[in-house]
């Protein structure tokens, strides 16, 4: 009897302790899989020495690019936490501009120790807050590697547009394109607020034609299109009085869609005689205001020009860009330094902008209007991009745009860092030598997490066709000796100091990729169970 009273309460100690954990292991587990598919994808794209990916879309659209967050962006991801990491290069993407591969491939590296340490029975919330502490100490360590910067140096703002440029497609363009992204980007800039950089005050103009080496910086505005041709306007003015307006140069129309009934001819001939009058009005006013170029919004409502406005405005010698995009207006009126005008009552010379020359030029098979030596210029930019077909074209753009975005990195935060996975070595040695400090489950796993962060070097290695685990192996051995700066040289497939290389990046993209990367994973590690609604 004794015995059986002493073994009820082990036996109801045990049924209380025992929990089925099965369900939440798995959910975590599918989760970490399905993002570490996704980072292995486009794993083998980081770096110069990456391969590119080529995305076919349903309706027949082809893009070629290395770019993570354009890879990342058009797949159709299904999983949650795959869509997570999607979302992950999208913000490195606003954040930075550049490391959009990088972050991707940290979280993927990141996940796969995370794995190790749950299956060593590590609790998923003590891993979540050492990755929340490791990020801390590794920005701190960049900060300590940092090199401060400032804008009037030139040649190391091309050197980190050059890096960034270096692992595009049109990496061997390079030597062109960074120059001209900095000129532009240095053009912008508003001394009034040194800190701040718009890229909308950049605007790319795509023209299929000719080559890379093509592409300019041009200190004015280009319009896409030609000008108006009908009753043989000028296509060439000098001393331009500039207008843009918002309002159409042709008959009314009534407010509600009805038809009128015309019984004979005499009112028929009124009506083409008032419609003639009121056109020959607006231009006559026009004309007054001194004004001989003129910009024309696109209409939904009825047609903006018609061919007698058109007609009257060549007699008048106005050069007429027709069908110019809503959205383009604002960026027009800031380099004219111009008002756009909403109705002919308010048609007044106060409002016009002024330039040198507005003409048509022939580029490649097609036209543009080109307006030079604008008077108080507005701090914009224009490039026109070249390219012999449209997918070099598109990709040409998107390197410039990061490029531009590395840029902004540096006139927000100025420090540059070493690139060529050094800071990454460092951080992972700098961690791991602090994780020693530590005691407990916490050093366990920051030694994991800090042995995660040589998967860029790795990676690097492995992409350019070395031996990846002699070439980290000797990159840990020169940071031991107190190299910082010490990286892997991908042209001459050595380890060598990565700042007389000229390889830099912004201090900004290393610490957001390493900050956003830690804290997608912290996410993912959180999630015990997935829930269906419908």
């Amino acid at each position: 009897m004794a015995t059986a009273v002493a073994a009820s309460p082990a036996q109801s100690r045990k049924t209380e302790t025992y929990t089925d954990t099965k369900r939440r292991d798995d959910v975590r587990g599918l989760n970490i899989a399905a993002a570490r598919a996704v980072a292995d994808a486009v794993r083998t794209s980081l770096g110069p020495r990456g391969m590119d990916k080529m995305i076919s879309s349903g309706e027949q659209e082809v893009i070629i690019t290395n770019d993570g967050a354009t890879i990342l962006s058009r797949m159709s991801l299904l999983q949650p936490a795959a869509r997570m990491l999607a979302e992950l290069s999208r913000s490195q993407d606003a954040a930075a501009g550049d490391g959009t591969t990088t972050v991707v491939v940290l979280a993927g590296s990141l996940l796969r120790r995370a794995q190790s340490l749950l299956s060593a029975g590590a609790h998923p919330t003590a891993a979540a807050d050492a990755l929340h502490r490791l990020a801390t100490r590794a920005v701190e360590v960049l900060h300590a590697m940092a090199i401060p910067i400032e804008l009037s140096d030139r040649d190391s703002l091309v050197k980190s547009a050059s890096t960034a440029l270096n692992s595009k497609v049109v990496s061997q363009y390079s030597s062109l394109l960074s120059p001209l992204a900095v000129d532009a980007a240095l053009s912008v800039v508003d001394p009034a607020h040194p800190d701040l950089l718009d890229l909308r005050d950049i605007r790319v103009v795509k023209k299929l034609g000719g080559t890379v080496d093509d592409t300019e910086l041009i200190r004015g505005l280009i319009f896409d299109k030609k000008a108006s041709h009908a009753a043989g306007g000028p296509t060439r003015v000098e001393n331009a009085k500039i207008a843009v307006i918002q309002f159409q140069v042709s008959p009314p129309k009534t407010d509600i869609e009805q038809s009128v009934i015309v019984s004979d001819y005499a009112q028929m001939d009124r009506i083409l005689r008032e419609e003639r009058n009121y056109i020959l009005g607006m231009v006559k006013k026009i004309k007054a205001s001194g004004c001989n170029v003129l910009l024309i919004q696109k209409s939904i409502l009825r047609d903006a020009v018609t061919d007698l406005s058109l007609h009257y405005l060549a007699k008048a010698k106005i050069l007429v860009v027709k069908d110019v995009e809503r959205d383009e207006i604002e960026f027009i009126t800031k380099t004219l330094n111009c008002l756009p005008i909403a109705n002919i009552e308010h048609f007044r010379e106060d409002k016009l902008g002024y330039a040198d020359l507005v003409e048509e030029v022939s580029v490649g098979e097609s036209k543009i209007v080109k307006i030079m030596g604008i008077k108080d210029m507005g701090r914009t930019a224009t490039v026109l991009v070249r390219g012999s077909n449209q997918l070099v074209i598109d990709e040409a753009e998107r390197s410039l745009h990061d490029a531009l975005c590395v840029i902004r990195c540096l006139v927000n935060k100025r420090f540059l860092i070493a690139g060529g996975g050094a800071p990454e070595i460092e951080m992972s040695m700098q961690l791991a030598a602090w994780a020693k400090e530590l005691q407990g489950m916490e050093s366990y796993c920051i030694k994991e997490f800090a042995e995660a962060l040589e998967v860029i070097p790795y990676t690097l290695a492995e992409n350019a066709g070395l031996n990846p685990i002699s070439i980290v192996t000797e990159l840990r051995n020169r940071h031991a000796k107190g190299e910082k700066n010490a990286g892997i040289n991908v042209r001459k497939g050595q380890i060598t100091n990565i700042l007389e290389e000229n390889v830099v990046q912004p201090l900004l993209v290393s610490t957001s990729a390493i900050t956003l990367a830690c804290e997608c994973v912290r996410m993912i590690l959180k999630i015990d169970d997935i829930v269906t609604v419908r």
